[in-house]
């Protein structure tokens, strides 16, 4: 099974979603070490972050412009749908299910972390947004309509329009 540690290279400079990131990344290391008596338990655990960390994620989005249908929310909403997918298989005693699932969050979660949220982070740091409060300091860095991509400067609204649709199309390809 795929193993993730936390690392430099995770981290994204804005503390509480750091934290979090951490806290998922100590739970799928719990996953991947429970024995069969334990790895529901583990599992449920990991979800129910989950749950939390994407919608915290997500809150902090439409805080501050992003378009509830951009594609880092649709990879949340995505990645989370199968999880509790796995959740359903695993109570009708499928476990190898949730086993191969933490391995493959193992390799998704840095590039997710290091592309989608590290956009995010950097856009929430560029508004002068406080996760902690949800305030807005710098509300005039504000985007001036919603953003409908992730946020990253290869598959947001204004890379598009200067790239041509077909740069974002790759983009949502590879995410």
């Amino acid at each position: 099974m795929a193993q993730l540690e936390w690392s430099d290279a995770l981290n994204l400079d804005l503390p509480l979603m750091d934290e979090t990131h951490r806290e998922f990344v100590e739970l799928l290391a719990a996953v991947d070490g429970a024995d069969d008596a334990q790895l529901f338990t583990a599992w449920q655990a990991l979800v129910d972050h989950t749950d939390q960390h994407f919608g915290q994620e997500d809150a902090w989005m439409a805080s501050t412009r992003f378009a509830s249908g951009n594609c880092h929310s649709m990879q949340h909403r995505v990645v989370l749908q199968v999880m509790r997918e796995g959740t359903a298989r695993a109570q009708q005693g499928d476990l190898k299910v949730l086993r191969v699932m933490a391995s493959e969050l193992a390799l998704w979660f840095p590039q997710h972390a290091q592309s989608m949220d590290a956009a995010l982070a950097l856009h929430l740091r560029n508004v002068g947004f406080d996760p902690a409060t949800g305030v807005v300091h710098a509300p005039q860095a504000l985007p001036g309509e919603l953003i409908h991509g992730c946020g990253g400067a290869t598959c947001s609204d204004s890379a598009s329009e200067t790239q041509g649709a077909g740069a974002e199309t790759r983009h949502e390809a590879t995410a």
